[in-house]
C-alpha cells in the first residue's frame, strides 16, 4: 500500500494486495470490484510496485480514450509518492495533425496510416517533396526537453496534443520516443489485441512480452471486442468500390479469362442467392462452403484455383496502395480486401467461426468469430494480467471465455458504498418479451404511460434507458416526446462522440431536471460518470436480452458445446452486465442516491444479483423514495 495515495476505503487495501500478489506470481487475476472500489487506483499502485522491482512496464488498457485520462491523473497521486513515468498513447486518427486536416485519412485503419506516416517519414529525412512538417520540426527539436515537460507534468493524451499542437510537433511520433522512458503506458485494447499494433508497441516500448504487466479495464467489453476484430465481412457496399477501383486502375487477369470484375459480379450474384434463400430478419446461416462452390461453379475450377485468383487480387492491390501511398493518399485497396476476404473465408477454422448473410442497407457474407480467445492468446505470454470490471460475474464464464488458464485468481469486492442509497423497482404489468407484445398491443403503450408519469412528476435529471433503437424509436413515433413536460434529450444512432459529449454535457447542467432517452450497451450506459444530482432516476425500459438471430444461436450452441452452459454465458451473463451498467450510473460517489424503474416483470429473474422490489404504485414509491432521503 506504499503507493496508495489516498486514505484506503473499505475493501481497496485488500484489493491492492490482490494485484500486488498476482503480479508477483506472474499469474492472471480477474476482479469484479463495485462502484467505489477505484479499480484504476487500486490496480496502478497493486501493480506497479512488483512490476518496478522486477523490470517490468504496466501496459492499461481502456475500451475508450476517455478512460484514459483518470490512468494519467491518478498517476500523478502516485508521482507525489515516487517518481514513476507514463504515456498515454492513442490511434493517429485521434493524434495525427495531418489526419486532424485531411478528412480523407479519417477513415484508415491503423496498418494504412502507418504505412503512409512512414512514407512521409522517409521523405523527410531524406528532404524530398510531400514529407510531414510536423515530423521535420520533430527532427529539429531537442527530444529532452519534450520529456523533460512529459515527466515534469504527466500530461494526458489531450494535453499533450494541446502542447505539440501548440509547438508544430506531432504528438504521435513523440509518444513513440517516450514510451522506452515509461513505467505505465495506457492505450485502447486494438493496442495489444490487434497483432500488427501489439508488435510495433512492444517493439516502441522496448520491452519482451514476458515483461508486460497487462491491466484490462472495463473487461467485461473486452469477449465481444475480441470477437468483433477477429470477424470479417464482404458488403455489398465493398462490391461497389471495388468496381470504382476497377475503373481508376483497371481490370487485370486473376485467372486464364477471368478478371475481378468477373469476380466481384459472381460474388454479387451469390449474395443475392444467400439472401434469397437463407436471410431471416437480420441474418440467417449459409452452408460453410456457399460462396466457394459457387464461385468454383462459375468458373470451372477448383478450390485450389479460387484461393489462386484471391491471392492474384491481394498482389495487384498491393500495387495499388503502394502507388496511392507514393501519392501522399491512403494506401487502401478494395480489390486487395476482396482477395483477402476471400482467402480467408476459404481458410477459417469452421470450429470457432459461423458463415452469415446478413441483411439491410448494405447486405454481406460475414464470418462471425464465436471464440474470443482467438485474440486474446497473447496474454499467455505476459509477464501477468488483471482484469477488472464492476460487472465481471459470472466471473469463470469470463476466464473460460477469454482463454484464461483454470488457475487464474478470481475475485469480487463488493462497493463500500450504503446499498439504502439506491432503490430498483420493477413493474409486474409489463414486459419487452416479444412473443407477449405480439398477443397484447397495449404492453408498450403500459410502457410508455408509466415513463410519461415517471418523468412528469420528477423535477430531477432522468435517463431512460431502452433495450434497443427500435423501441426507443417506437416511443418516439407514438408522440412521447410531446407528452413529456420536460427537456428530452436523445443519444442517435451514430452520433459523433463530441455531439453526443454536448448532448451529455446540456443533460447534466440542467436547472430544473432534464430526461435523456439512451440504450443499454451503449457510450452513456456504460461510459459516463454521473455524479451528485446529474443522475438522480433511471426508468429501464425493458430488459436488454439479445435478439434470437442466426449469429446469436450459433453463439449460444458454440458455448453448449464447448462449457455446456449456452444460455447462462451468451444470454443471461451479459444482460445482467448491461442492466447493472446502467443501473450503476445511479451511485458514483458515497453521497450520490437514486432509483431505478424496470419496466419489465423479467427483473426478477436476476435477483441474484440486483436486489429488487415488486411495486403496484410505481410514482408514490419512487416520490417515497427521495422523501426518505431528505430530497
Amino acid at each position: 500500500m506504499d503507493l496508495f495515495p489516498y486514505s484506503p476505503r473499505p475493501h481497496q487495501v485488500e484489493l491492492v494486495k490482490a494485484i500486488s500478489a498476482n503480479v508477483r506470481a506472474g499469474a492472471h487475476l480477474a476482479v469484479e470490484s463495485g462502484t467505489g472500489t477505484g479499480k484504476t487506483i487500486c490496480a496502478l499502485s497493486g501493480a506497479l510496485r512488483p512490476a518496478l522491482e522486477t523490470g517490468k512496464k504496466v501496459i492499461y488498457l481502456t475500451r475508450t480514450n476517455s478512460q484514459q485520462r483518470q490512468v494519467m491523473l491518478e498517476l500523478r497521486k502516485i508521482n507525489n509518492l515516487l517518481p514513476v513515468f507514463g504515456v498515454g498513447l492513442q490511434g493517429r486518427q485521434s493524434t495525427c495533425p495531418l489526419i486532424q486536416r485531411d478528412p480523407e485519412l479519417r477513415s484508415g485503419s491503423p496498418e494504412e496510416l502507418s504505412k503512409l506516416c512512414a512514407e512521409r517519414k522517409a521523405r523527410s529525412r531524406d528532404g524530398k517533396e510531400g514529407g510531414c512538417r510536423f515530423y521535420d520540426k520533430v527532427l529539429s527539436t531537442d527530444f529532452n526537453d519534450i520529456l523533460h515537460y512529459c515527466q515534469e507534468n504527466l500530461p494526458t493524451v489531450e494535453d499533450f496534443v494541446a502542447y505539440c499542437d501548440q509547438h508544430g510537433l506531432c504528438p504521435h511520433e513523440l509518444a513513440k520516443d517516450l514510451l522506452p522512458h515509461a513505467h505505465v503506458v495506457t492505450a485502447p485494447y486494438a493496442y495489444f489485441f490487434m497483432p500488427f499494433i501489439r508488435h510495433n508497441l512492444l517493439d516502441w516500448m522496448n520491452i519482451p512480452i514476458s515483461e508486460a504487466v497487462v491491466i484490462v479495464d472495463e473487461a467485461h467489453n473486452l469477449p465481444d471486442y475480441a470477437r468483433e476484430i477477429r470477424s470479417v465481412a464482404l458488403s455489398s457496399h465493398l462490391l461497389g468500390l471495388v468496381r470504382k477501383e476497377v475503373d481508376e486502375y483497371g481490370d487485370p487477369e486473376v485467372a486464364e479469362g477471368v478478371s475481378v470484375l468477373d469476380v466481384v459480379g459472381q460474388c454479387e450474384k451469390r449474395l443475392k442467392e444467400a439472401l434469397d434463400e437463407f436471410l431471416i430478419e437480420d441474418d440467417g446461416l449459409i452452408p460453410p462452403p456457399f460462396l466457394e462452390e459457387g464461385l468454383m461453379s462459375a468458373f470451372k475450377t477448383t478450390s485450389a484455383g479460387i484461393s489462386a485468383m484471391a491471392k492474384s487480387m491481394m498482389i495487384y492491390g498491393d500495387t495499388i496502395r503502394e502507388a496511392k501511398k507514393k501519392k501522399g493518399r491512403l494506401p487502401r485497396s478494395y480489390i486487395h480486401s476482396l482477395g483477402g476476404f476471400i482467402q480467408f473465408f476459404l481458410e477459417l477454422d469452421e470450429e470457432c467461426y459461423v458463415k452469415l448473410v446478413t441483411g439491410g442497407d448494405n447486405p454481406a457474407f460475414e464470418a462471425y468469430c464465436m471464440d474470443p480467445s482467438l485474440a486474446c492468446k497473447a496474454l499467455m505470454d505476459c509477464g501477468a494480467s488483471v482484469h477488472m470490471s464492476g460487472t465481471l460475474q459470472p466471473l469463470n464464464e469470463y476466464r473460460d471465455s477469454i482463454g484464461l488458464p483454470r488457475t487464474s485468481a478470481l475475485r469480487t469486492f463488493p462497493s463500500p458504498f450504503p446499498p439504502e442509497n439506491r432503490s430498483v423497482l420493477f413493474l409486474e404489468d409489463v414486459t419487452t418479451r416479444y412473443e407477449d407484445i405480439v398477443k397484447d398491443d397495449e404492453l408498450v403503450p403500459r410502457m410508455e404511460d408509466y415513463t410519461v408519469s415517471l418523468c412528469n412528476v420528477l423535477d430531477r435529471n432522468t435517463v431512460v434507458f431502452f433495450p434497443s433503437y427500435a423501441l426507443m424509436d417506437r416511443f418516439i413515433a407514438d408522440g412521447v416526446l410531446n407528452r413529456i413536460r420536460r427537456k428530452v434529450h436523445i443519444e442517435k444512432r451514430g452520433m459523433a462522440q463530441n455531439e453526443l459529449m454536448d448532448e451529455v454535457g446540456k443533460f447534466k447542467g440542467s436547472e430544473n431536471g432534464a430526461v435523456l432517452f439512451s440504450v443499454m450497451g451503449g457510450r452513456i450506459s456504460e461510459g459516463i460518470d454521473f455524479p451528485d444530482r446529474e443522475l438522480e432516476a433511471a426508468i429501464v425500459a425493458g430488459i436488454p436480452y439479445p435478439k434470437p438471430t442466426a449469429k446469436q444461436r450459433a453463439l449460444l450452441h458454440y458455448y453448449e458445446v464447448k462449457f455446456g452452459r449456452g444460455w447462462e454465458y451468451t444470454v443471461k451473463a451479459p444482460v445482467t452486465r448491461k442492466l447493472l451498467q446502467a443501473i450503476g450510473r445511479l451511485i458514483r460517489t458515497e453521497t450520490d442516491i437514486g432509483v431505478a424503474v424496470i419496466l419489465d416483470r423479467r427483473a426478477n429473474q436476476f435477483s441474484d444479483r440486483l436486489e429488487v422490489t415488486s411495486t403496484e404504485f410505481v410514482v408514490n414509491d419512487v416520490l417515497n423514495f427521495f422523501v426518505r432521503h431528505g430530497r
